[in-house]
Order: C-alpha cells, then sequence, then structure tokens
C-alpha cells in the first residue's frame, strides 16, 4: 500500500510538471501597489480591490508605497514578475505628470492596462459663511480688481491641484498670492482662522470638513464631479473656462500590470475588474467616498491617457504664468 501510494504521489508530480498542467491563475493572493500614504483614497482603491478578489477567490491587498511623488510605487511594481500578481495603482502623477517633468523613464505606453478606476475632482471652497464672495465670479472678480491680495493654497505647490487652481485664474486674467502647505490639512486650519482667502481640495478632505467650508465651484466638467460635493455647481456652469478638459484637471487612476504579462492573466484581471466596477453597490460606496467610477475600458486606455499629457502642459504653463505675475507685483 505505501509503495502503491508513492508511486501515485509521484506520478501526480510528474503531471504537474508537464507542459500546459499549471494551475489556474490566480493561485495566491495579489498586491496592488499604491503610491500614496493611507487616507481616503487608498480606502477607495481598497473596496475595488475587496470586489475584485471576490470575483478572483483571492485578496488583494492595497499596499501603500509612497516616495517621489509616486515613482517610488511604479519602481517597485517593475522591479516585481510580470505574471500578474502585482498591479499599479496607476495615478496620473506616477503615470503621465512625471515622466513629462523628467522624473520617470516610462510613458503610458509601457504598461498593459486593466480598467481605469476613480476620478476625484478639486473644487474651489472658501470658509463656511464667507459673505465677500457669493459666488465663483465674484472671486474672480475681486481677483481681478485687487491683483495678489487674496491668499490661496492648494497645498503642495507644483502639484496637480495647483495646476488646475492656476490655470482657472490664468482664463481668467486672475492673480491671487499662492500659499503652498506640506500638510493640507495645515492649509484647512488656516482657511478656518481667516489667514487664507480660499483652497484647492480634493473630495476626501471636503468630505472630513464639509461643515467648515463652502464650495463655490467643482473644478470638473464631468456631471457626477458636483454628486461629491453635496451638488455644488461646476466651474464651467458659471460660463468661466476650466482650460482643461476630460481627466486632465482632477485626480484619477488606471490599474496596470506590467507590459510583458501573459495574455491569459490579463483577460483574467479585467474581467474581474469589469465585473467589479459595473456592480452597482462598490460605485455606490465609491461616491458616498465622494470618488466617481470612471468605467473606461481597456480598450479606450490610450485615447483617454493619451491627451492628458497637452492638457497637463497647459497647467505646468499656469503655474509659470502665476508666478510670472506674481513677481511682478512684487516688483
Amino acid at each position: 500500500m505505501k509503495t502503491i501510494k508513492m508511486l501515485a504521489g509521484a506520478l501526480v508530480c510528474a503531471t504537474l510538471a508537464l507542459p500546459g498542467a499549471a494551475q489556474q491563475f490566480p493561485e495566491r493572493n495579489i498586491e496592488n501597489i499604491y503610491p500614496w500614504a493611507p487616507g481616503a483614497t487608498m480606502a477607495a482603491s481598497q473596496v475595488i480591490a475587496d470586489a475584485m478578489g471576490q470575483e478572483l477567490g483571492v485578496n488583494i491587498s492595497v499596499v501603500s508605497t509612497p516616495g517621489a511623488a509616486g515613482t517610488k510605487a511604479f519602481e517597485t511594481a517593475l522591479s516585481r514578475p510580470a505574471d500578474g500578481y502585482t498591479i499599479f495603482d496607476g495615478y496620473v502623477a506616477p503615470l503621465v505628470l512625471q515622466p513629462m517633468q523628467g522624473n520617470a523613464d516610462w510613458t503610458y505606453e509601457d504598461f498593459t492596462p486593466l480598467w481605469s478606476a476613480t476620478s476625484n475632482s478639486f473644487a474651489i471652497v472658501v470658509r463656511e459663511g464667507e459673505d465677500r464672495f457669493e459666488d465663483l465670479p465674484a472671486l474672480i472678480a475681486y481677483a481681478q480688481e485687487n491683483p495678489g491680495e487674496l491668499r490661496y493654497s492648494p497645498g503642495v505647490a507644483g502639484g496637480l491641484p495647483h495646476m488646475v487652481g492656476a490655470k482657472v485664474l490664468q482664463t481668467s486674467d486672475a492673480v491671487a498670492q499662492l500659499v503652498p502647505y506640506p500638510e493640507i490639512d495645515v492649509a484647512i486650519r488656516d482657511l478656518r482662522s481667516g489667514i487664507l482667502d480660499f483652497m484647492i481640495i480634493n473630495p476626501g478632505v471636503y468630505t472630513v470638513n464639509k461643515d467648515e467650508v463652502d464650495v463655490l465651484a467643482v473644478l470638473s466638467e464631468l456631471e457626477d464631479a458636483s454628486e461629491t460635493y453635496d451638488g455644488a455647481p461646476r466651474v464651467q456652469d458659471f460660463g468661466i473656462d476650466l482650460g482643461m478638459s476630460g481627466l486632465a484637471p482632477m485626480g484619477w487612476n488606471w490599474w496596470l500590470v506590467r507590459e510583458d504579462t501573459p495574455e491569459d492573466v490579463v483577460a483574467t484581471l479585467r474581467e474581474a475588474m469589469g465585473a467589479a466596477l459595473n456592480d452597482e453597490e462598490v460605485q455606490q460606496r465609491l461616491l458616498d467616498m465622494g470618488y466617481v467610477p470612471t468605467l473606461y475600458s481597456p480598450e479606450q486606455y490610450a485615447e483617454i491617457v493619451g491627451p492628458v499629457a497637452d492638457d497637463l502642459q497647459s497647467g505646468i504653463d499656469a503655474v509659470a504664468w502665476e508666478e510670472e505675475q506674481l513677481q511682478s507685483l512684487d516688483n
């Protein structure tokens, strides 16, 4: 009997070693390499990961890997095998913006897309009860008449929120004094105390501080974006040119894998992620957190992501324009 069992075991091992006898993907848990510190945005990715993991029958953990404006996460993911067990949480900063600025040696074309995940639009806010500016046109008019008098913060200088805010000011020929902060939570406190006149914030910050701020305008052309700010008007609703279109003026992520990942593995991941994102319960959870499911398919990757670089360059140029305007006021 012992000999028979040994022979049976050897036969099983030999069978598994034959070509085409590998276990079906996935055999083990998957990691999503997330480029920022833990917070509301990471929680949104985990909602998708949990739903996708249920489709696949494995756990998908979202692993915070912050550093170098998101490029550390990409470098970490690129160092892993192209076997589908590592997913890039491909946010716009490391995927498009950092390569544009010469801080990364890849482009969006160097990855295989799964599905787009979410977008988080920015908004211009003032402190709650602010009576100087009843709406965005009033704030713009004041900034036009009093260049450099208003103080605002997008959080970190040079980041995407700064680019979008500067672009709106540039298209309106309005100048405000930039006050950068390493942490946006500190900026919110200064807004409440009157040190700042307005801010550019994201849905996560709004959700935590909604009782302390009034939203003047959502900086997005997407209709669902206003829902994340409790129905606030969009900038174009006032006839003001945002100056950026599509996904360009907002944070967004597109889940990716390495370019050389096997096609069958890619197909399995795409099917699972598509099912997760099209689940109405998942969509509502994301909307409740302030994140709009974008639902762009893998086939739309190039046509959606490709044009973003041009609009982001206009945001970079707007930041440079703002700096020139402020320097001229100092002189």
